[in-house]
């Protein structure tokens, strides 16, 4: 389970934008969002790496 901090993930709108951005990596990765927390985890068989890159395309860059 990968994990995301996403500081600029504010309201229910920008949640499904980061949804479909890492949908976009792994369509069958199990994403679940945490508005609160601004935090973001995903169940996928792939790394890390292109899902950083698709959140920061998206506008939403992960902060560890």
């Amino acid at each position: 389970m990968l994990r995301f901090y996403i500081p600029n993930m504010t309201c229910g709108g920008c949640a499904s934008s980061v949804t479909k951005a890492l949908l976009s990596v792994d369509p069958q990765a199990v994403i679940e969002t945490d508005l609160a927390a601004r935090e973001v985890m995903v169940d996928s068989t792939l790394d890390e790496t292109p899902f950083l890159a698709a959140l920061s395309s998206a506008g939403y860059p992960d902060k560890q």
